[in-house]
């Protein structure tokens, strides 16, 4: 009898659990690794770093080619000049030239090149976090599958309820905040931050960016009348710098004159204002009123 009874309980059980879980129905979500990546601000520097040496490799591939090329017209414009020996030479100079830039190329630019090692470096760590991540996120929220939108999968349609990409990237930003924290404060207004919910961290965050937007544009604005002010000063003290030179340039001017006229009147150079055979004054008359003969 009591098995009887045990054997009805644990198919009821069973009954309601099968029935708990079809009303429920599959639970789906997706990410987008893409999105992910461009707000990961690790993985933004280094893939501006890892641009800048592209540009370098880019750079010194055309360098070579600009050689190669160069040889080639040399060698087309002398040929006539040249025994059959030196042109053999300068060409198989150029082929081993041209050998050495497709291998440059190569090592840089093929499938399994250089950049596809470095990129795939820089990716992997942000991938396994993100992989970790979702399944804390599945097994948490009870999530029966989980996509990526950026991969392969064909997704022609997707609600972005079933986007968990930003819930992701919290906890992206929430592991690296933890190596950053160095005081308590610091670790209580984080853990008080992960309390939160997605919807009330979204609007904190943007809350706190219109805060720093603002506090962007004020410096902005600063900036901007400090520059005003600083160029009305420029020209000001350009002003007055100009009037200062001009009055000692007319300073210098009778100076020098001064100068010029005591030194004619010691060497007995009539100077300007003195008239032919006569005095200073002009008037015919010596020092002592008399007139002269």
């Amino acid at each position: 009898m009591k098995t009887k009874k045990l054997l009805f309980f644990t198919l009821t059980l069973l009954c309601i659990t099968f029935v708990a879980n079809a009303q429920r129905g599959v639970r789906i979500g997706y990410i987008d690794m893409e999105y992910i990546l461009e707000n990961v601000p690790e993985y933004k520097e280094a893939s501006i770093q890892l641009n800048g040496k592209v540009q370098r490799w880019k750079k010194d591939i055309e360098k070579k080619n600009d050689a190669v090329e160069l040889l080639k017209i040399n060698l087309s414009t002398e040929r006539v000049l040249l025994t059959t020996e030196l042109i053999e030479e300068r060409e198989e100079d150029i082929k081993i030239l041209e050998d050495e830039m497709l291998k440059y190329q190569q090592d840089r630019f093929v499938p399994n090149g250089d950049l596809f090692i470095q990129r795939r470096q820089l990716v992997q760590p942000i991938q396994d976090q993100v992989f970790n991540i979702v399944q804390e996120i599945a097994e948490n929220k009870k999530y029966d599958f989980i996509f990526d939108k950026s991969a392969d999968i064909v997704m022609l349609f997707a609600a972005e309820r079933h986007d968990i990409s930003d819930m992701v990237l919290r906890s992206i930003n929430r592991t690296a905040k933890r190596k950053e924290i160095n005081t308590k404060k610091e670790k209580k207004e984080l853990e008080k931050r992960e309390d939160l919910s997605l919807e009330e961290d979204k609007a904190v965050t943007e809350r706190e960016q219109a805060v720093e937007d603002k506090k962007n544009e004020r410096e902005l604005l600063m900036e901007e009348r400090k520059r005003v002010r600083d160029s009305v000063r420029a020209v000001k003290k350009a002003e007055y710098d100009a009037r200062r030179q001009m009055l000692l340039d007319e300073r210098q001017r009778k100076k020098d004159s001064i100068a010029e006229a005591r030194a004619n009147k010691l060497n007995g150079t009539p100077t300007n204002n003195e008239g032919d055979g006569g005095d200073e004054n002009g008037d015919g008359n010596n020092d002592n009123g008399t007139k002269e003969d």
